[in-house]
């Protein structure tokens, strides 16, 4: 029933993530540990995989555990650097940043996977680039914006390739199985990089949970779990495109 409105299902995952820069900017912990608690209960949620896919999860290949685990990894560090990203500059402008992944995805999709880019795609990722660039660069003479806006951009990248290995990984597993090795890979790899810093676990209070736990349900699992979902019907191309739907409705829920 779903795969016949692959586009409806898209969108409702715009709209899940777009909860995420609004959650995040209230957060007071620090990004890691926001992180760390989104994916602790991603992780927490999915059980499920344990009872009705286990079959399938005990038939993975080593191939796919590494890919997955990668993927974890790419997805890890996109949280890291935005969550940090909102700390230094306006939820608008870190959307709008974060949300140029399209170019990055569309160039690695022609590159490696073999895709194709029409004229007027590359008109377009020509015309976002010089947009994000100078969106990136208008720090206002202020080294910390400029700093965030840098973030904004680097998770762009990373989440750009978690999407490419995704795209990969989805031709060969099942949603459930490809999140939940990627979800698991991200959140080992967030609390080894909490843990290599230094960072308290715990302490912020039951509002940095109830926080962490919205994160997961509103734009985890019904944001880049559906993003997976779709990646199996639709070029991850256009995945990321409709993406660029995000900054609207995140700066209207940030006025």
């Amino acid at each position: 029933m779903l795969e016949r409105h692959p586009n409806g299902v898209l969108l409702l995952g715009v709209l899940g993530i777009s909860i995420s820069a609004i959650l995040v900017r209230y957060s007071q912990a620090p990004s890691v540990i926001t992180a760390v608690y989104r994916l602790g209960w991603t992780v927490v949620l999915l059980p499920v995989v344990l009872f009705k896919f286990r079959k399938e999860l005990l038939q993975v290949r080593g191939r796919d555990v590494l890919m997955c685990t990668l993927s974890g990894i790419c997805l890890a560090l996109h949280f890291l650097t935005w969550f940090e990203s909102l700390k230094w500059t306006g939820v608008a402008v870190s959307t709008v940043l974060v949300s140029t992944e399209v170019i990055f995805t569309a160039l690695g999709f022609a590159l490696f996977l073999k895709g194709k880019i029409p004229p007027l795609g590359v008109v377009a990722i020509v015309m976002a680039f010089g947009g994000s660039a100078v969106l990136a660069l208008a720090g206002g003479g202020q080294d910390s914006v400029l700093y965030g806006n840098l973030l904004a951009l680097a998770a762009a990248f990373f989440v750009a390739l978690y999407t490419l290995i995704g795209r990969i990984q989805r031709g060969y597993l099942s949603t459930t199985i490809y999140t939940f090795l990627t979800y698991l890979a991200c959140f080992l790899t967030l609390l080894i990089m909490a843990l290599a810093s230094g960072t308290p676990l715990v302490g912020y209070g039951a509002r940095e949970w109830l926080i962490g736990l919205g994160l997961a349900v509103l734009c985890t699992l019904m944001g880049h779990s559906l993003f997976s979902w779709c990646l199996k019907f639709l070029s991850p191309a256009y995945v990321s495109a409709v993406k660029l739907c995000e900054p609207v409705f995140s700066g209207a829920l940030a006025v």
